[in-house]
């Protein structure tokens, strides 16, 4: 016997990263490439490095630096995929 559920809804082929990522020109968000995505992320990644910065001048332990740093960068990258991908914007 089988234990898996079946929903019975014809369910659409799976994506997979490689097939998103493919081609920039025709994505599947229309506008949505690499250079859209860096300029809607690059602003937040200005401001995490300015703060960083600022932090480091106020008399911070580097130490601090190096553990606040790695957050903003991971943050940025997810954030840059999902307006790669289409994630943002594919929200129906």
């Amino acid at each position: 016997m089988d234990d898996t559920a079946e929903s019975g809804l014809d369910q659409p082929t799976e994506r997979t990263t490689a097939d998103l990522l493919e081609d920039d020109d025709d994505g599947l968000v229309e506008g949505m490439d690499r250079w859209t995505a860096t300029k809607y992320i690059g602003p937040f990644v200005a401001i995490g490095l300015f703060n960083l910065v600022l932090l480091l001048g106020w008399g911070l332990d580097p130490l601090w630096g190096f553990m606040i740093l790695p957050p903003i960068l991971f943050i940025s990258v997810l954030g840059w995929i999902a307006f790669r991908t289409g994630f943002a914007s594919d929200r129906t």
